[in-house]
């Protein structure tokens, strides 16, 4: 099979669910096949508002979304395929299933359907750092890489307006990019310490650009009543944020999607983990990852000097 592949440009598609850290760590496997086949035509089912990461950064051709009404027909017992999904899946050379799949229903509509072949892997990482396992699948392609970290790089079409961003914030500089939030408060450290964080970064000249998302309300009303001064990054899609993180000179943050993008786009990261499995997800990247663990996975007891330590603030 793999010699087949190697013969011509091959058409890849990847299935891929889940969060943004969970697309991330898998975005070695899009490294892999294109560093394998340049050539290669790589497609994404997912979730478009994440998986364009892979597009703009020329690792993939084109995102479908998984929430299209008509994707349900791959989940359930004998199912009737449109002649477009007929034809768009035997299109494929080899199909990628990342999705939850613990009976192999998706794969056998996918086999029905008529996939040349599929490779599963599952998105329940069951031994060791999530990244070397997703990678697992390609070992039937021998590939066999395990040390792959994200990599997601943009062209200067959409870093030019990455680094504007931080202009029309005042920022001159490549400041440090700080986000207190993850989407779960149990992960993370307590928003008055990553103001003094802030306070002692800027009190050294260091500029300081916060990062804020829907979910990081209680820490923005903080954030306003503490350093009501401070330049923030919000309402962006994760294309426009990582392009501008891309122009940042450093990162913390919690246990979240957006400190594995963080790595993922070469910044040196601290990330900030609690009650979450380190060994399993902390972020990888190419700028390197100092992961601060809080004692006993309480966030509450990870102490401001640790944090500075790693930032280099005296």
């Amino acid at each position: 099979m793999s010699e087949a592949i190697r013969s011509h440009a091959p058409r890849f598609l990847i299935l891929r669910g889940g969060a943004i850290g969970d697309f991330i760590a898998t975005l070695p496997v899009l490294q892999a096949l294109r560093a394998q086949w340049p050539e290669a035509c790589i497609d994404i089912w997912g979730y478009p508002h994440i998986a364009e990461l892979a597009v703009a950064s020329g690792l993939a051709q084109s995102v479908v979304s998984l929430d299209r009404a008509e994707m349900a027909r791959f989940f359930v017992p004998e199912p009737s395929f449109t002649d477009a999904q007929v034809a768009a899946i035997r299109s494929f050379d080899l199909v990628f299933n990342y999705l939850h799949d613990p009976v192999g229903q998706v794969r056998s509509n996918l086999l029905l359907a008529g996939a040349k072949q599929v490779l599963s892997g599952s998105p329940i990482i069951k031994r060791g750092h999530a990244i070397p396992f997703l990678l697992e699948p390609l070992q039937a392609l021998a590939i066999y890489e395990t040390d792959l970290v994200p990599s997601l790089d943009f062209p200067e079409t959409l870093r030019a307006p990455g680094r504007e961003r931080l202009r029309s914030r005042g920022l001159r500089g490549k400041p440090v990019a700080v986000h207190p939030g993850s989407g779960s408060s149990a992960k993370n450290w307590p928003v008055e310490r990553y103001v003094e964080i802030a306070r002692r970064l800027r009190e050294g000249g260091r500029e300081v650009v916060a990062i804020l998302g829907e979910a990081d309300a209680a820490e923005a009303a903080a954030l306003a009543r503490e350093l009501p001064e401070l330049p923030v990054l919000q309402g962006l899609s994760l294309v426009e944020l990582a392009a501008t993180l891309a122009e940042c000179g450093a990162f913390l943050g919690n246990d979240s999607g957006i400190t594995h993008l963080a790595a993922a786009v070469g910044l040196p990261v601290v990330a900030l983990f609690g009650p979450s499995d380190a060994d399993t997800w902390a972020p990888r990247g190419r700028g390197g990852v100092q992961v601060l663990r809080a004692p006993e996975g309480e966030l509450e007891r990870l102490a401001v000097s640790a944090v500075r330590d790693a930032l280099g603030i005296p």
